[in-house]
């Protein structure tokens, strides 16, 4: 008896990272040394105080069921965060949190998109982006943001994108997979342009705000006009080191974070009611931890720029944020080291793995097929070796 599968289902891809990263362990049970460079995941532990507070939260039976939008006092928290750092006024009831800031965006898209809706997408995007517009029936519109740019589109090329089908712009500053960081200035060019047109709104993904070396975070939805339009996306994962605890939110106005609390209310209810104390505890401390690890993640940015500028054949830029390195390596396509050939990133990336025993991404998955994407959160000592192994490996590629 065959199944027979939805069509959404059917036209939707698998996760390149998570693919990737599977492939790595497998090779890895089998007792291959591998570096993995693909998954998006800060190395370190989430600080004490915020596991504390977590135990506590046990101890204090914070263990039923929560509400479908998050406890009151982290939807405070988080009103206190976007005014104290970001200077932007909300009320609790405009923010929702979920699990994970995967799911603040799946929910935004899934409330506002319709069938035949278009939705604009920089490309190199984060993989997840157009999956869920195709998920909620609208159709993705990629623009090309080339290294030379620093992968960031200008105000033109966004207007050029638009029509009178346009419902959303997706901007993630800093970017993943680039690391790219738009300024002020940018963000100022871009509001310009999206003021002539009101029926579009704009998912501000702002998950690697903390983890920014310009010294400033810049959002669209300070600009004049567009808060009303802009679903700002943040959580705690990156910044706190807190991926596993699945704690996202979004920051909308009233009436699209009363649509997202719809959605979320029938089909996952309230996030885990312990990470919710966590996250409490995250935002309302002192923020000692996010600096540190920062400045660790700008001298790994410095030290894996510094060492790919030395490969033959790639092309560096050097990002303003994340923890991620996108260089070009189309200059290796075509190439072989006598078994087989290099024909895209995504052969490059599998070429690296399995000759290199370094787990990247190859650029198909986030729209760019001349680069690859490294994460370098990772120790230092790794990210020497791991481009020691990668030096070597393009090196036998003639």
């Amino acid at each position: 008896m065959s199944i027979i599968l939805s069509d959404r289902v059917k036209r939707l891809s698998p996760s390149a990272t998570l693919a990737m990263s599977q492939r790595s362990s497998e090779l890895k049970a089998q007792g291959i040394d591998i570096i993995n460079m693909s998954v998006g995941e800060p190395d370190f532990n989430t600080p004490d105080h915020i596991k504390a507070a977590a135990k506590k939260a046990v101890d204090d039976n914070y263990t039923r069921y929560s509400p479908v939008p998050g406890y009151p006092e982290l939807r405070k928290a988080i009103v206190n965060k976007l005014k104290n750092e970001n200077n932007l006024e909300y009320t609790t009831d405009q923010i929702i949190v979920s699990n994970g800031a995967k799911q603040s965006v799946c929910n935004a898209i899934m409330a506002l998109v319709s069938n035949g809706d278009e939705v604009i997408i920089p490309a190199p995007y984060w993989v997840s982006y157009p999956q869920m517009v195709l998920m909620a029936d609208g159709t993705p519109v990629f623009v090309e943001a080339k290294i030379e740019a620093d992968f960031k589109i200008t105000p033109e090329q966004l207007e050029a994108t638009i029509t009178d089908k346009t419902k959303m712009l997706i901007l993630c500053s800093p970017c993943n997979p680039t690391g790219s960081v738009y300024t002020q200035k940018e963000m100022e060019g871009l509001a310009e342009v999206l003021r002539k047109y009101q029926n579009v709104y704009v998912i501000c993904d702002e998950i690697y705000e903390h983890i920014n070396y310009t010294g400033e975070h810049a959002s669209l939805a300070s600009c004049e006009g567009m808060k009303e339009r802009c679903i700002i996306v943040n959580g705690v994962s990156k910044a706190y080191a807190m991926t596993g605890w699945r704690i996202g939110y979004i920051a909308a106005p009233i009436e699209i974070a009363k649509a997202c609390n719809k959605l979320q209310g029938q089909y996952t209810s309230g996030p885990c009611s312990v990470s919710q104390i966590a996250a409490v505890e995250a935002y309302n401390a002192s923020q000692d931890c996010v600096e540190e690890m920062r400045k660790a993640f700008e001298r790994r940015k410095n030290l894996i720029v510094k060492l790919c500028k030395e490969i033959p054949g790639f092309e560096v830029n050097d990002p303003k944020g994340a923890f991620y390195l996108f260089p070009k390596c189309s200059y290796y396509f075509g190439k072989t080291d006598g078994k087989r050939v290099i024909n895209n990133s995504t052969d490059f990336a599998m070429y690296l793995l399995e000759e290199g025993h370094v787990a990247a991404v190859g650029g198909d998955a986030f729209g760019s097929a001349e680069c690859f994407r490294m994460s370098y959160a990772t120790s230092d000592e790794n990210i020497i070796e791991a481009i020691r192994r990668i030096k070597e490996a393009v090196a036998k590629l003639k």
